[in-house]
């Protein structure tokens, strides 16, 4: 096996060992929408918002065992707010035939070396996805 499969299988195993039971403890549930590209299943509060784990990004590099992205999908074409483009927020998923998603990526390191950091990590996380979906809440009349 090569340092890319043990990486993957590594971050597979803490998001579903982890990451995945303690979000359903905050009230997650398993997303009903299908990722374009990140064939595992995502978690939901709302339908407005969903959060899937991109394994695969840097699995390749040597402490790829001490982090994974995690990315925040906002699964709808229409026009978001120029205020909330960009890489602090939202950028672009093109799902094909000239239509686009709204995304948000962010690094989640876990593991320092020998310390682990798996609390303060879930912590982020779902901060994260509610400031994230506080902004996408006015939004919501126009997807429905």
């Amino acid at each position: 096996m090569n340092l890319e499969e043990v990486n993957k299988i590594f971050r597979k195993s803490i998001i579903d060992g982890y990451f995945e039971p303690n979000l359903v403890k905050l009230d997650f549930k398993k997303s009903n929408f299908k990722h374009p590209t990140i064939r595992d299943d995502g978690l939901m509060q709302t339908n407005l918002l969903h959060l899937f784990f991109d394994i695969d990004t840097g699995s390749d590099y040597p402490d790829g065992d001490e982090w994974f992205m995690a990315e925040f999908l906002f699964p709808y074409g229409i026009k978001i707010p120029d205020s909330l483009k960009g890489p602090d927020y939202f950028s672009t998923l093109s799902v094909g035939e000239g239509k686009n998603f709204w995304r948000h990526r962010e690094l989640i390191r876990y593991k320092y070396g020998k310390s682990k950091k798996l609390e303060e990590s879930l912590d982020f996380i779902e901060k994260k996805y509610r400031e994230l979906h506080s902004m996408l809440e006015p939004l919501e009349k126009e997807i429905k």
